[in-house]
């Protein structure tokens, strides 16, 4: 089974942390590990490269061990990013940051900590790239400009167990291209269908994700993605975001105009904390049951409450976690959007908030 630990809110703030895919687990409050769809398997005949301390030491320099605080879970997470820019520009993946009220930032080639600020970040591509303040001299990654194949060698490289320092390099070789999996959140209800991933043999472990899969010169082919659970069926199977996809979303967000399911800027807040149920009731409305509010938030101003059922937002329904996600995906603070709700008594009710900033989705 492939497993991973995350946070998710986009407008909303979930319950727990969990989307897609293998940042560190929580150190403090841990949910349940949601879980992934499997793909076939493809061939793993193809033996590792001999020497990932060797790639792992050219492209170390350009990584960041990321820290996430989730502070609406009272929860703290970890992942790994790729230094694109001297001046501290980073492409990490979205499930490592979205929900993170505060971000930290460690770069591994020079040792210092750095607040980070999300520029943008893509949903259905799990990327994200950050901006860290007051970076400058920083080492930068190198990207692969050749085509990967399968059996390639290739080590995946990264914050193995969310522990920081050296990062860790696991070595294995690509398995098969073109591949999809679904990763699920028990605890909100949200998924994400991800889609033209790398599969590899390389043991990808937790706080992996945002990390670098690079070839045996150290050039990035790919972000780690996802990893397997401890099974011993699914011991060393990984995946990871091809790099010209990522650099593609990457130049979006740099143009500074979003498009399609890639956000630019901050995100928009409505302050609802979801799960996959309302604190005793049983929902007979369909919508999304509240867990909770955050005080102050655009949701608590218009009297929504833990319990109730949102039905739709500017006319559009709403039935799970995932749907209001990528419908506030849409939107940016400032912005205004009706809100169509029922009470736990079932009485209907129609408002317009405004939309604050809040934590990336």
């Amino acid at each position: 089974m492939i497993a991973a630990v995350a946070s998710v809110a986009v407008g909303v703030a979930a319950a727990g942390v969990g989307l897609v895919a293998t940042s560190s687990p929580t150190l403090q409050s841990a949910p349940n590990l949601p879980t992934m769809s499997e793909p076939s398997t493809g061939d793993s005949s193809t033996p590792a490269p001999a020497d990932a301390s060797s790639a792992a030491a050219i492209i170390s320099p350009a990584l960041v061990d990321i820290v996430s605080d989730f502070s609406y879970q009272g929860a703290q997470g970890a992942g790994t990013g790729i230094v694109l820019s001297a001046t501290g520009e980073v492409v990490t993946n979205n499930h490592v940051v979205n929900g993170a009220t505060s971000i930290s930032v460690t770069d591994v080639g020079n040792g210092r900590t750095y607040s980070a600020k999300v520029l943008g970040y893509d949903t259905a591509h799990d990327v994200a790239v950050l901006q860290l303040q007051g970076a400058s001299g920083l080492a930068t990654a190198t990207m692969s400009q050749t085509v990967t194949t399968v059996g390639e060698a290739v080590v995946a490289v990264g914050n193995a167990g969310g522990t920081g320092g050296t990062p860790t390099a696991a070595a294995g070789s690509v398995t098969a291209l073109g591949q999809s999996i679904t990763a699920s959140d028990e605890l909100t209800g949200t998924a994400e269908r991800l889609s033209d991933l790398i599969q590899v043999d390389a043991a990808i472990e937790s706080g992996d994700s945002g990390g670098a899969l690079v070839d045996a010169a150290g050039a990035v082919v790919g972000i780690n993605t996802a990893g397997s659970r401890s099974a011993s069926s699914d011991a060393g199977r990984g995946f990871a975001v091809p790099i010209a996809d990522a650099m593609r979303v990457v130049a979006v967000i740099e143009s500074g105009t979003g498009s399609g399911t890639t956000h630019v800027g901050d995100s928009a807040f409505l302050g609802v904390l979801l799960g996959s149920s309302g604190p005793g009731r049983q929902r007979s409305t369909a919508g999304l049951v509240v867990r909770g509010v955050v005080a102050g938030g655009p949701a608590a101003t218009v009297g929504i409450v833990a319990g109730d059922v949102i039905t739709a937002v500017d006319g559009t329904a709403v039935d799970s976690a995932t749907t209001l996600g990528q419908l506030m995906n849409a939107y940016h603070p400032g912005q205004k959007v009706t809100l169509a709700w029922t009470t736990a008594a079932g009485a209907a009710h129609s408002a317009t908030v405004v939309l604050v900033s809040g934590p990336p989705a």
